[in-house]
């Protein structure tokens, strides 16, 4: 039995299936044309979308490990802040002592901070007025000792102040940690990176990224070296200095017996030394003054002299007869 189809339907079907196809072979003539346009750029945007895949990977995984470290869940956070474990804190402390001998004060603080497995900082030692010695000291001891050696240092003479801080640095010791290792994948990751491209283009994209990411890591590690300074070794400064008057064990007494004697000792010692300074100076004048004196004596008698005129004797007398 054959069946009767419409002419009419048959031409209306076959315009509408040839319209359709035309519609797919421009869709895929399109979408050949947009993958080759963006091959170029996929090819440089692959290493940096790699790179943002492994910074979310390795920020995860970081998170984790800290979530892990700290108590996990936040029930159990909870529970540790009550009872902290393994708190960092950061210790100062500043004193000022009056000593009756500023050298000697600070050779028993350098002890007392070297004994303790400690060391001197810095060591500034200065005289004032020739009278007396000013000295500063920044000593570095370990936290355990911290409070045995500022109970020491203070008790080294009259203390005139004394000021001391502590800061808890917990969180921020942690959040160094945390970022140094989530650094520290970035930068591994971004090697493997390297060690796969294959355009030059790539590559220098990459060492860039890398340089930067490798002088974050540095800055990091010199943060965590710095806290791990200041939290393992408390800072004490010490100010030593001496009383600015002379100590007078006998008071200001009126003078004695003694102290006259003193000044009189010392006045004659100072006279007979303004005397011989006076014979020292007049020697040489002395001297040449005796060498013309004896000249002269030795000149008058060997030059002639004049004689005396005689006197006339009187008359009538004789000469006195001789003398037997």
């Amino acid at each position: 039995m054959q069946t009767y189809r419409h002419p009419g339907r048959s031409s209306v079907r076959r315009p509408r299936r040839v319209l359709a196809a035309g519609l797919v072979a421009g869709l895929l003539a399109l979408s050949g044309c947009g993958a080759a346009d963006s091959a170029s750029d996929a090819s440089s945007g692959d290493s940096k979308r790699a790179i943002g895949a492994d910074e979310r990977g390795a920020a995860d995984s970081a998170a984790g490990k800290a979530e892990q470290g700290t108590g996990g869940s936040p029930s159990q956070q909870k529970k540790s802040d009550a009872v902290p474990s393994g708190t960092r804190v950061i210790r100062t402390a500043t004193l000022s002592v009056e000593v009756r001998n500023v050298p000697r004060a600070a050779a028993v603080a350098r002890s007392a901070a070297e004994s303790s497995g400690g060391l001197v900082s810095k060591e500034e030692t200065e005289r004032i007025d020739d009278a007396h010695d000013m000295s500063h000291l920044v000593l570095r001891v370990p936290q355990g000792e911290y409070d045995a050696v500022l109970k020491q240092l203070a008790g080294t003479g009259k203390l005139l102040s004394r000021t001391s801080s502590a800061k808890d640095v917990t969180d921020q010791v942690v959040d160094v940690e945390s970022r140094i290792a989530t650094q520290r994948a970035s930068v591994a990751r971004v090697r493997k990176l390297m060690e796969r491209a294959g355009k030059l283009s790539d590559v220098v994209t990459l060492e860039g990224e890398l340089s930067s990411r490798q002088a974050s890591l540095e800055s990091l590690l010199a943060q965590q070296a710095s806290l791990e300074d200041r939290t393992t070794l408390a800072t004490i400064t010490l100010d030593l200095s001496e009383p600015e008057t002379a100590a007078q064990d006998g008071g200001e007494d009126d003078p004695g017996f003694l102290d006259a004697l003193g000044g009189g000792w010392h006045a004659f010692v100072t006279v007979l030394l303004w005397l011989a300074m006076a014979v020292g100076a007049a020697a040489p004048f002395l001297a040449a003054l005796a060498v013309l004196l004896l000249l002269w004596r030795l000149l008058r008698h060997r030059l002639p002299g004049r004689r005396k005129p005689r006197t006339p004797e009187p008359a009538g007398s004789s000469p006195a007869p001789p003398a037997p």
